[in-house]
């Protein structure tokens, strides 16, 4: 891979990355921890929100994230002829 197409694919990866890791500290630390008591005020499948995004909705999201992680990942290697076969 040439030295300009190794850069881009590179940024292209961490920017990935620092998204899916910013997605998961806004669902995992502020609503589940921050936020938690304004978010107790509603509720969600019977459980008040803030209580259920910090038992079960961060690690949802966590799995959720990792697909999409896997998915984008793909197709980026794709675009950059990296794909395996």
């Amino acid at each position: 891979m040439k030295e300009g197409v190794s850069d881009t694919y590179w940024k292209a990866n961490i920017r990935l990355v620092l998204v899916l890791l910013a997605v998961w500290f806004v669902v995992s630390f502020l609503l589940g921890i921050v936020f938690v008591d304004y978010l107790n005020e509603y509720r969600f499948f019977g459980y008040k929100l803030g209580f259920w995004f910090s038992t079960q909705g961060a690690i949802y999201v966590f799995v959720i994230l990792v697909f999409v992680y896997s998915g984008c990942m793909n197709s980026l290697d794709k675009k950059f002829g990296l794909e395996e076969d």
